[in-house]
């Protein structure tokens, strides 16, 4: 069977604007909300990506209207908190990690029995991480063997409301007792050790749900109902990262990208880039969908090595890839720990990145949470392996854009799921970047 391989090489100065896709994780919740609202929602700048369409594909099954009149536009008709209806088959999440998590609390309340199944890649990821605690609200979920997809959820369960101590620091587990206490007598509280995105909280309160929440704990009670409401999904932060990575290493560039999504809990990556020296500067700041947004001009800089602060580290769980791309450019060393929560993302995204920067030259030391990268060798020409993992494949389509020569990355076709304008825009910005598609 034929795969899809990019061959990357060093390009010119990134110059221009860029305007990244919409926010995967605001597409994904708008949808699931407005789907539950009562009235018509409009959502403007939603990702026409494989995982958002794969959410928006699981609410026209289970009966919402949702109209497409434009790139980037929905116009969801509301079923209400519980006019959702059984689905004939089962649910397909593609590679949507997001998706399935947060559907599984979603669908623990509803009266009809479902199924969620994914791709390959998201057939091996762990879930009980979320079905044990809604188990504990008193959802009825089965799993794979090991914890892993597919979902078997049986409806018609009564849930009650948790306060809930979670050992992990996950948005991801937190934003599915959310939705499963949407539909649970009393109240449901979740405490985190270390604040996770709040793409869930602002958009229940944008949708006019009582929800209570700061840093780090939220909490609401069931029985309430979500008014329609419309949506500008900001541009995504962490497609943004891959320009800022690039604008940041290449000599000569000067780039600006606009209006992307400024959440504090995700633009961890920013402040980490800041700290090794890089120069990025925010300007016309804004809202977009209850999310601060802002233009950011990034030119290069050089870096230094630094150890990475663990407070950031919740805040930047996606940007690593691209982030060890920058310390094996820096000068000195990097070392990044309490990033566990890489080893069982869509690849071992630590395993999958020390095993491609190794490929081109590059010096790293892998531990349990994290990793230690030698920076100052450059790259070196080589073949790496996504391992069909969307982040990977374009963070080594920046390292390439510093190689002392061609870089072949296989397995590229899932970059489509979060980003697939990626290589129309990289080749507008300044990468060199080109498709082999009978690799």
């Amino acid at each position: 069977m034929s795969t899809r391989d990019w061959i990357a090489a060093r390009g010119r100065p990134l110059r221009g604007e860029v305007l990244v896709p919409g926010d995967k994780s605001v597409s994904h919740r708008a949808i699931m909300l407005a789907s539950l609202a009562d009235g018509v929602s409009r959502i403007d700048g939603f990702l026409e990506g494989e995982d958002a369409r794969a959410t928006e594909a699981i609410f026209r099954t289970l009966g919402v209207r949702i109209d497409a009149p434009g790139p980037g536009v929905r116009i969801v008709h509301g079923a209400g908190i519980d006019g959702l209806r059984a689905p004939a088959g089962a649910l397909d999440c593609g590679n949507a990690g997001t998706g399935m998590r947060l559907l599984a609390g979603l669908l623990a309340g509803q009266g009809f029995d479902s199924t969620l199944v994914g791709d390959a890649s998201l057939s091996k990821r762990p879930m009980r991480r979320v079905t044990g605690p809604l188990a504990r609200m008193g959802a009825r979920i089965d799993t794979g063997e090991g914890g892993v997809p597919p979902l078997r959820i049986h409806g018609g369960t009564v849930l009650s409301g948790l306060d809930f101590d979670n050992v992990l620091a996950s948005a991801q587990v937190k934003s599915a007792l959310l939705l499963a206490g949407l539909y649970a007598q009393g109240e449901t509280i979740v405490r985190e050790p270390r604040p996770t995105r709040d793409y869930t909280e602002r958009m229940l309160a944008a949708f006019g749900w009582p929800i209570e929440f700061s840093p780090g704990i939220a909490r609401l009670s069931g029985g309430h109902r979500l008014r329609a409401t419309d949506v500008r999904v900001p541009a995504d932060f962490s497609s943004a990262a891959f320009f800022l990575v690039a604008a940041t290493l290449v000599p000569g560039s000067d780039l600006l990208l606009k209006q992307v999504g400024m959440n504090p809990r995700r633009t961890g990556l920013l402040h980490v880039l800041r700290l090794m020296g890089a120069d990025i500067v925010e300007s016309n700041p804004g809202e977009q969908g209850g999310e601060p947004v802002a233009d950011l001009r990034v030119r290069h800089a050089p870096l230094r090595g630094i150890q990475v602060p663990e407070a950031h580290v919740p805040d930047m769980i996606d940007e690593f890839p691209v982030l060890f791309v920058a310390a094996a450019c820096a000068e000195g060393e990097t070392r990044v720990t309490g990033a566990e929560e890489l080893r069982v993302k869509e690849s071992d995204r630590i395993a999958t990145m020390a095993a491609g920067l190794r490929a081109l030259g590059v010096t790293i030391d892998e531990a349990p949470d994290g990793a230690t990268i030698a920076g100052g060798s450059g790259f070196g020409p080589g073949t790496v392996d996504s391992h069909g993992d969307h982040r990977i494949a374009m963070a080594f389509a920046v390292a390439a854009q510093r190689a002392d020569g061609e870089v072949r990355i296989r397995d590229t076709a899932n970059v489509a799921t979060s980003f697939p304008d990626f290589e129309r825009l990289a080749d507008t910005a300044g990468l060199a970047l080109r498709i082999d598609a009978g690799a």
